[in-house]
């Protein structure tokens, strides 16, 4: 059973407004930017310390496994580092450090193409999938919780909706 995060003013997604939005117009293109923004900053950052806190896994090392994991529906299952890389969105360096850091780990394994040999497959291993399995209600909770408490926020409450009715994608 996933224990909440507790509510502090560093933990709360929502304890205080983004500091940088501008406020020229209620409807303005660029404060509902900022709102945008704010909310994937805000729920990001609680998904975060709710994954380190329980798994030592951060949110970009969950979404590597999530997309790599998600590769498994038959032989071969597994994507090139580009392809890591823009699924994460992440630079392809930053990738690089991430798939070693997570290979460190022995949760990724890299090995080369066999049809291009200058191809670098990424594919999650079992221990991997294991903690992966293991921190998904962490991080779904989180999720839950920090949407929930954006959608208090008047700013953010539009957007907490849109995002609670999008339909799913695959």
């Amino acid at each position: 059973m996933t224990q909440p995060v507790p509510r502090t003013p560093q933990t709360d997604p929502v304890a205080e407004p983004a500091p940088d939005c501008p406020t020229p117009t209620p409807r303005g293109l660029a404060q509902r930017w900022c709102a945008l923004s704010a909310l994937h900053g805000r729920t990001e950052s609680y998904i975060e310390r709710a994954l380190q806190a329980a798994h030592r896994l951060s949110v970009r090392e969950f979404s590597v496994l999530t997309v790599l994991s998600e590769q498994h529906d038959g032989p071969g299952g597994h994507l090139r580092m580009h392809q890591v890389a823009d699924a994460v969105v992440l630079s392809q360096s930053a990738t690089t450090r991430l798939v070693t850091r997570l290979e460190e780990r022995d949760l990724l394994s890299r090995y080369l193409c066999a049809d291009d040999r200058r191809g670098i497959y990424t594919d999650v291993t079992a221990d991997g999938l294991a903690l992966l399995a293991q921190a998904r209600p962490t991080h779904d909770t989180a999720l839950s919780e920090a949407l929930a408490a954006a959608a208090l926020r008047p700013e953010l409450a539009p957007l907490v909706r849109a995002v609670e009715t999008l339909a799913p994608t695959g």
